[in-house]
């Protein structure tokens, strides 16, 4: 039960996380796309209603979504620019745009989180989660998920399983 519980807490902060990400990067991008005014609500919008079809935004939502469901595959920019129906220099403008970040800095982030949900959910180790998702070095793998995320894989885990004991025990 507490594993099943951790998991859903770990899933949890992991989506609102990007979700909330990728809401914000997307209504500004929408905004400077079409010109608009006012304010968007967090969760107001839904992705769809946001981008509009055939728009830069909406051919980078499509990517995302591929990237998304793919993180633990090696991709090209080149692939991922055809894919958009773009040159490579304006895939790369336009997706930092909507994201914030390069898309190799989008499937790192993927990356990490999924580590880390299948680290904490599926008591697995780092070195057999590394080429879960998609790394080839156990050490690069490490000196990103410490940098991301302040601390040594082990290390981490120690502290998210004491801030979700704190937060049940209130």
């Amino acid at each position: 039960m507490y594993e099943m519980n951790f998991d859903i807490f770990i899933m949890h902060q992991m989506k609102q996380y990007l979700i909330s990400h990728l809401y914000q990067m997307i209504a500004q991008s929408y905004h400077k796309e079409t010109s608009l005014s006012g304010s968007v609500g967090q969760y107001g919008i839904t992705l769809e209603q946001l981008a509009i079809e055939g728009s830069y935004t909406y051919r980078i939502k499509n990517v995302i979504e591929r990237l998304m469901h793919r993180y633990d595959q090696a991709f090209r920019i080149e692939d991922l620019a055809e894919m958009a129906n773009m040159s490579v220099s304006s895939f790369h403008r336009h997706f930092k745009e909507v994201t914030a970040m390069s898309p190799l800095q989008f499937q790192k982030q993927l990356r990490l989180y999924e580590a880390r949900r299948l680290l904490l959910s599926e008591a697995a180790d780092a070195a057999e989660v590394t080429f879960r998702v998609g790394y080839e070095s156990p050490s690069q793998f490490s000196r990103e998920y410490s940098r991301m995320f302040g601390l040594p894989p082990k290390e981490d885990l120690k502290r998210v399983k004491v801030s979700y004991n704190q937060q049940t025990d209130e």
